[in-house]
């Protein structure tokens, strides 16, 4: 689509409206010829008040949308933008949904954590019902949306006035997979093809724990969660995860950890052994991932396991006495049905998990399902049956006594939809609420972790990332460090109330 923008430059404004309301369009800021699909979007101060106006052209049908508000007090230029991005896209949105003829599920939201909106509202004093009002009648939210995200928001809310001021989380990365899944495009080496580089990237991660432990030492901060992630960290060896998982017992003071997650993920890298080496080690909370239990769907993915596997790794899970299982399920897979998906949550619900996470697919750069165009592209359910799919989940995980407690979204994910994570009551993840909600800093150990440093009064956000690929990040230790000792500096500095 081509992108005309006048009396500004919020580009990115712009391509986030663009992509909630034509998917499949890319931005274009080239002249639009002749009858092309194309928008023109104004911005114009006049007097106290700020006008934008969308003039949108798409399939030779011409729709025009405006919005306006009052030009902010204050000298915070910050304050402006917002208020300037806000109208530009609901202007934009307007036009577009006359063009399309309905609206889209998340309205004119185009961020990935919609939850902060009725957080924020609920602690400048709204109750929730205000909070939801906002979410449907400014931001054009869909009924069913505004409460999903009410009840994450009030979660949130919960979770954060559990945490002390002294208190962070750690996230340990395993970049290592025994597959790639066609619809990934995390940097997750397959196992097979890099075994070599297993030894030496646990090598230099058992140093980042010493170092990172030292540092918090140093800052005075305790660990509150701790989620050891991927790629697949059950890709490592029973006696390689002993090893790991006993340097952070050893070196960490865990006496506040009240949540301690790895990711078992693939059946496949799931065994008795392992699971033993995690129950020893003090973890809580494991994934066991069937993302759906259709073999046929499991083979177009590239998995190397069956449905029955699955089952076998949940009862090996159980067995283990570890006490809460986390199952994800994707919504939206090549060669997947309505009928298929909900027979896939119907067998996940009679396993009983604390847990479960409903993905939406989202189509991203990297993965196999985008191609290099030497493939033909795989066929995928369309918008309406992935809404099918999620309105079934939505109503069987209630009937199964679960609640949303966390949710995002994502680019280029199938209808516009969301990721919502259920739990039982009092089995939700605080490490992911954490995270996606960026209630507090967040130390990333390991291949592609990204460091969050949150500044909890004002909300700033500072990011330190690793190194991506595991031969990058086996080279990098001098780095790795100077970035622990980075992150305690930051801690210090909030410990003396700067």
């Amino acid at each position: 689509m081509h992108l005309t923008l006048q009396g500004h430059d919020y580009r990115y404004a712009a391509e986030q409206m663009m992509l909630t309301l034509f998917p499949e369009e890319r931005p274009d800021y080239t002249p639009a010829p002749e009858g092309a699909n194309a928008v023109l979007l104004t911005l114009t101060p006049q007097g106290d008040t700020l006008h934008a106006r969308a003039v949108l052209r798409w399939q030779g049908k011409e729709t025009v949308g405006e919005d306006s508000a009052p030009v902010p007090g204050g000298e915070d230029p910050l304050v402006r933008d917002r208020v300037c991005q806000r109208i530009l896209k609901l202007a934009f949105y307007r036009a577009g949904v006359a063009a399309l003829g309905h609206e889209p599920p998340w309205g004119a939201l185009t961020g990935v954590r919609p939850v902060k909106i009725p957080t924020r509202a609920m602690e400048r004093g709204a109750t929730p019902q205000e909070a939801e009002r906002e979410l449907r009648e400014t931001y054009r939210v869909s009924p069913g949306r505004a409460s999903l995200a009410l009840d994450c928001a009030q979660a949130s809310l919960r979770a954060k006035q559990s945490l002390r001021e002294d208190e962070v989380s750690l996230y340990i990365g395993i970049p290592f997979c025994p597959t790639r899944c066609a619809y990934c495009s995390f940097v997750s080496a397959d196992v097979g093809r890099t075994l070599k580089l297993l030894s030496p990237f646990l090598e230099v991660l058992l140093q980042e724990v010493d170092a990172t432990a030292e540092e918090l030492r140093r800052a005075g901060y305790a660990v509150r969660s701790l989620y050891v992630g991927g790629g697949t960290p059950t890709t490592l060896s029973a006696p390689q995860l002993d090893l790991l998982l006993g340097r952070v017992e050893e070196r960490f003071d865990l006496s506040r950890c009240t949540e301690y997650t790895v990711e078992a993920g693939r059946p496949d890298t799931i065994t008795a052994e392992k699971l033993a080496v995690l129950r020893r080690r003090g973890v809580q909370r494991v994934s066991v991932n069937p993302q759906t239990m259709q073999d046929a769907v499991l083979a177009a993915m590239g998995r190397a396991h069956t449905a029955a596997d699955i089952l076998r790794s949940f009862e090996l899970v159980r067995a283990s006495g570890i006490p809460c299982v986390n199952m994800d399920l994707i919504a939206g897979l090549p060669q997947d049905t309505p009928e298929g998906f909900r027979a896939s949550l119907d067998q996940v619900l009679a396993l009983d998990p604390e847990n479960v996470t409903v993905h939406t697919l989202a189509l991203k750069k990297g993965s196999r399902l985008m191609g290099d165009g030497t493939e033909e592209s795989p066929v995928l359910p369309t918008a309406e049956d992935v809404d099918a799919m999620l309105s079934y989940a939505w109503k069987t995980l209630r009937a199964h006594g679960q609640v949303p407690y966390y949710l995002y979204r994502q680019k280029y994910m199938s209808g516009s939809f969301e990721n919502v994570g259920w739990a039982k009551p009092g089995w939700e993840s605080l490490y992911n609420i954490c995270m996606m909600e960026e209630l507090h800093t967040i130390l990333s150990l390991g291949g592609g972790g990204v460091t969050k440093l949150v500044h909890p009064r004002t909300g700033r956000i500072e990011r330190i990332a690793n190194p991506k690929y595991p031969h990058e990040y086996v080279d990098s230790l001098e780095k790795l460090l100077r970035g622990k000792h980075q992150a305690a500096d930051f801690l210090l500095q909030l410990r003396q109330g700067e």
